[in-house]
Order: C-alpha cells, then structure tokens, then sequence
C-alpha cells in the first residue's frame, strides 16, 4: 500500500530491444566495422576492442550523426579516429624488449594452407604504412568508392589513389607476388 492508502502495482519491465533505427542499422554494421577494426589493429582481441570503443561512442553521440547521410561512413571515421587516438598514444608509451616476430613460430606448423596465406597477408598489411594500409582496407576489402574513401580518410581523391596504388604494389612485393 502507498501513503494514500492505494495498493501498489509492480508493472514488470520490458526487455530492452532496439527502439531507434540508428541501433538496428548499427546493428546491421557491425560485421562490416569489426573486418575494418581488426584489418587496422592486425588481430582480433584489438579490433573487438576498438570496435567495441566505436559502438560506444557512436551511442554516446548518436545526435550528432545527420539523418539522411551514410551511417557507414560516419562509422568508419567515428573508428579511425579512436584507432589513431590509439597509436598515437601506444606510441608514446611503447618500450619493446623482443621484437614480435620472435613469437610468431612458436607453436606446431599443422595450420592448413590456407590459414597460413592469410597469416601472410595480415603480417604484410601490417607491415604497409597506416595511409596505404587504411586505403587498401576501404577500397579493396570493404568495396568502398574511391570518392567515398577519400571522405572516410578526409583526403582529396587523387591522394587515396595514389595511397591505393602505392599500398597494393608494396602488398604484392611483400607477398612476392610483383611482377
């Protein structure tokens, strides 16, 4: 009973669901901006992470996004910015005591083919200078425009290319694969 002498109701709670279409086209992007999160950091754990961080700040500032513009492309700048945040800030603190390759064959060699190309083809984006590697991931893995890229990264056209292509001849003769 209240005060008033009235009896209380509890009303049970909904679950919470995606109430906007903001959420529910995030929602539809994720598989998209985490293959774009992990192809920046180059494993996994640190493109959940980032991933992760831009979800985050997308809900936090979800007014600033303009209805009627490609909430794709907002995503991927809201993630690069939290990613070079990140460098740069790794960067300052970094001290390295073995150099990371020194890892990379422990363990047994029973990987199948296939797995270790891919391996290689990880360890040489990584090895491309941010610029080329964020626009060989746009434009060659997510399928993004040239024009729409450029938006993405903040750069006239006629740089993303000439990063594209700089970064696709550097890949192949880290693969091997140069003419």
């Amino acid at each position: 009973m209240d005060e008033t002498g009235g009896v209380i109701r509890l009303i049970p709670r909904k679950a919470k669901t995606l109430s906007t279409s903001f959420e529910q086209d995030l929602l539809a992007l994720l598989p998209r901006l985490r293959r774009f999160a992990v192809g920046l950091c180059g494993n996994s754990a640190d493109g959940d992470d980032l991933c992760q961080m831009s979800l985050e700040r997308a809900l936090a500032n979800q007014t600033k996004w303009l209805e009627g513009t490609r909430l794709d492309s907002w995503m991927y700048r809201v993630m690069r910015n939290i990613w070079i945040d990140q460098v740069r800030a790794a960067t300052r603190r970094r001290e390295t005591f073995v150099h990371e390759d020194a890892g990379q064959s422990v363990g047994g060699d029973g990987a199948q083919e296939h797995t270790v190309e891919l391996s290689m083809v990880d360890r040489a984006m990584q090895r491309l200078p941010e610029d080329q590697r964020e626009a060989v991931l746009l434009v060659m893995v997510e399928g993004y425009a040239y024009k729409e890229a450029a938006e993405i990264v903040g750069c006239p056209v006629g740089t993303l290319n000439s990063r594209l292509v700089r970064g696709r001849d550097a890949l192949l003769e880290l693969l091997g694969e140069a003419e």
